[in-house]
């Protein structure tokens, strides 16, 4: 490998908005991230589902379909 190209690397904590910390080598210092492994739906298997705008009509016309039917 050829000297002085490469960037210099350190220990760094990166720490999640949930509390969790990961300790990595990375040349950059130490940073803050919003979501990570610990906290993350795909991950926990958690689902949250919000019922906003569109979906919340959808939801509407199907209850009214379904009393309507009986």
């Amino acid at each position: 490998m050829k000297t002085g190209i490469h960037p210099n690397t350190s220990n760094i904590t990166i720490t999640c908005s949930c509390g969790a910390e990961f300790k990595v080598n990375s040349t950059i210092e130490n940073t803050k991230v919003e979501i990570c492994s610990s906290c993350h739906p795909f991950y926990t298997g958690e689902q949250r589902i919000l019922k906003t705008g569109a979906v919340d009509k959808f939801y509407a016309r199907m209850k009214k379909a379904e009393a309507l039917k009986k």
